[in-house]
């Protein structure tokens, strides 16, 4: 048997989404914003192997940090400045291998002042994920 459950919260301050129908935007004004979160899980014997799936939503990296990736890419991959890219945006469907991968990785170290460890950008084929990956190393970053 499958179980729904939600819960919303309103806050009064004004709050800057991430991503308003799949893209990056950034809401200014407002006084109220209405959260709703809902959960769905599945009975213990219904679909024993979708009981350890996880559905997760995250957005972890400030929409400054996601623009700079963005604009980082297109320099490195010679986009045109009409091309649209999202945080969920992969490298590999841009045309980028792995040489031009690494040298996003290398454009990003060195506009963010970080040094990313080679096991770690191989991990990243999105825009949201090479975001979230200079959040977490920024945060990192000894004070000077």
């Amino acid at each position: 048997m499958a179980t729904i459950s939600a819960t919303s919260a309103t806050f009064g301050a004004s709050l800057k989404p991430c991503f308003k129908n799949n893209k990056l935007v950034q809401v200014t004004g407002g006084t109220s914003t209405t959260l709703k979160m809902v959960r769905a899980g599945w009975g213990k014997n219904v679909f024993p192997a979708l009981r350890t799936s996880r559905f997760n939503v995250c957005c972890a990296a400030k929409p400054e940090t996601v623009q700079k990736v963005c604009e980082i890419v297109k320099k490195q991959l010679a986009l045109s400045d009409e091309t649209e890219l999202t945080p969920e945006s992969k490298f590999a469907a841009l045309g980028a291998d792995s040489l031009d991968t690494v040298e996003i990785v290398m454009g990003l170290e060195e506009e963010f002042g970080i040094s990313v460890e080679e096991e770690s950008s191989q991990n990243i084929t999105t825009v949201q994920e090479a975001a979230d990956l200079i959040e977490k190393l920024v945060q990192k970053k000894p004070e000077a």
